[in-house]
């Protein structure tokens, strides 16, 4: 069974899943937005919120992809635009097939410390070198190896420099702005999709989906057996585990205290121009220096 779980896993982040991905994008139209982020930015949290603001309903784990599909199921979804689009989420590089979207866009080291915590309680952080540890991880996270998705910094390259972010059809969200200034983010998010802004109901959403609303909401559907989107198992048995949590700490620069001098090096290495072009310090620069380097990347 080890071995068979090996295969599906490795073959998943080949040239062999291109296929599956284009079969999976069939049926899209010109009226659908994509919600668009790598793995593990903060998707799940904002695809909650943004879901309570359209429906004026309760999201949970249950709901959420029935009303704001993953790619591939967003065939049976029913529109929830004014233009009547669907809002689907993607975690896919830019697509031509994509005709409007929202890109969120997360610290490429806090993203990657999710997917390690993430991939290390699955027992799929063994399939790469030293996979006990975090070194061997960390290489094959930024070579593109470990996620379906392809690197972090080739993944923001696709959509920031794709034919949306030239035509005015793409909206560039980054994480931590959002959780500095939750409201204001989705108020622009809103207007982008052509929603009138409510600040009242915006402000409910919120409190509704804290972490600790998410928390109770993932605890609750791990033990009625769910399942979140496509197959992503919510284990019941698992419910007290820190790292068994799909919901974590959702935490903004966290990699300052948990990467080594060494991991930081390897990440500049490998990604230091794309996160100085997305405005993150390509070091391990103080809360104010990398709000100045934003500032001075937003003038340019």
């Amino acid at each position: 069974m080890n071995s068979l779980k090996k295969l599906r896993y490795k073959a998943s982040r080949t040239a062999l899943r291109l296929p599956k991905a284009w079969w999976e994008h069939r049926g899209l139209n010109d009226k659908d937005v994509m919600f668009a982020s790598f793995e593990r930015s903060g998707n799940t949290w904002l695809r909650f919120v943004l879901m309570e603001i359209l429906t004026k309903d309760n999201a949970g784990f249950l709901n959420v992809n029935q009303i704001l599909p993953e790619m591939g199921t967003h065939r049976e979804s029913k529109p929830v635009l004014p233009n009547g689009g669907r809002f689907i989420k993607t975690h896919e590089q830019y697509r031509p097939e994509y005709k409007r979207a929202i890109y969120l866009m997360r610290d490429l080291r806090d993203v990657m410390l999710s997917n390690w915590a993430r991939d290390k309680e699955m027992g799929f952080s063994q399939y790469f070198d030293n996979g006990k540890d975090m070194d061997g991880y960390v290489e094959s996270f930024l070579q593109g190896k470990v996620t379906r998705f392809g690197s972090w910094q080739s993944h923001v390259d696709s959509w920031m420099n794709c034919p949306l972010a030239k035509n005015g059809n793409l909206l560039v969200v980054r994480y931590e702005d959002l959780r500095k200034d939750t409201e204001t983010g989705l108020m622009e998010m809103l207007e982008f999709l052509g929603i009138p802004g409510d600040r009242e109901l915006v402000h409910r959403a919120v409190e509704n989906n804290s972490l600790r609303a998410m928390r109770e909401k993932e605890d609750k559907a791990k033990k009625s057996g769910a399942t979140l989107g496509k197959g992503t198992l919510l284990r019941k048995h698992r419910v007290d585990r820190e790292d068994a949590r799909f919901v974590r700490s959702g935490s903004v620069g966290g990699w300052r205290e948990k990467l080594s001098e060494a991991q930081i090096a390897m990440v500049t290495k490998y990604a230091g121009e794309a996160l100085v072009r997305a405005g993150y310090p390509a070091g391990p620069a103080t809360e104010s220096q990398s709000e100045e380097l934003v500032a001075s990347q937003a003038r340019r």
